[in-house]
């Protein structure tokens, strides 16, 4: 199997404050054809304004990561936890048996994030929260394993056997992603356009696929894939 998405075939809104594109049905997009793919939930294509932001709302019984693409977030939430990432960060947070939390852009440009949301393994687990930030080298040209679950390598660990994976690839570079029998990909050319098996994805673009991929540069590329 191997699907592309383009990004005008995908839901959206404005909100004012608000932008977002939507991958799978949220909100006030619904499409009984895309209500998640396995562990995976919900994945918005955010701009969020200046000065706007996600008022303190609760979550319960999910993994949520977010991946700053460009601008600033600032993250609160009632573990405690206040918190200011930028471009290339990762957050995470296991919203297990009750979180209240908010996020708001309190810089000077448009906020872009990814908004990932992954049903755990199990319900009711403790709360949690982390962060990293990495420099671009670490995801120049070759892949960065972001996510993990508990038993695996990423730099954040979930309560889930997903692997995320990001990478800022220069034109005409190429990557190859094997991928294990019963695994699956879904994938988001956050910036920059290429080929993934010879389909042109551009910006805003997504793909999932049951298949190995191979990844051509077509110009400056920022790309993280969910492997699952």
């Amino acid at each position: 199997m191997f699907e592309v998405y383009k990004k005008a075939t995908l839901g959206h809104a404005d909100y004012g404050w608000l932008k977002p594109r939507y991958h799978f049905s949220f909100a006030s997009y619904y499409n009984p054809k895309k209500l998640g793919i396995g562990p995976l939930r919900v994945l918005n294509d955010d701009l969020v304004f200046p000065n706007g932001g996600f008022e303190p709302h609760p979550h319960k019984d999910m993994e949520i990561i977010t991946y700053i693409i460009r601008g600033e977030l600032t993250h609160t939430d009632s573990m405690g936890n206040t918190r200011k990432i930028s471009r290339g960060s990762v957050q995470y947070m296991s919203a297990g048996t009750g979180v209240v939390h908010s996020e708001f852009n309190y810089g000077s440009e448009v906020l872009r994030l990814l908004q990932i949301w992954i049903h755990p393994n199990q319900k009711n687990l403790i709360p949690n929260y982390g962060d990293k930030q990495f420099e671009k080298s670490k995801r120049h040209n070759q892949l960065l394993h972001l996510v993990s679950n508990k038993d695996g390598n990423g730099a954040i660990q979930i309560n889930q056997d997903v692997n995320i994976y990001v990478i800022e690839i220069d034109e005409n570079n190429k990557e190859n992603v094997h991928l294990d029998q019963n695994r699956s990909i879904y994938l988001v050319q956050m910036e920059g356009s290429s080929l993934i098996n010879d389909h042109l994805l551009e910006e805003g673009d997504a793909l999932y696929t049951t298949e190995s991929i191979k990844i051509h540069a077509v110009c400056d590329a920022h790309i993280l894939f969910i492997e699952m």
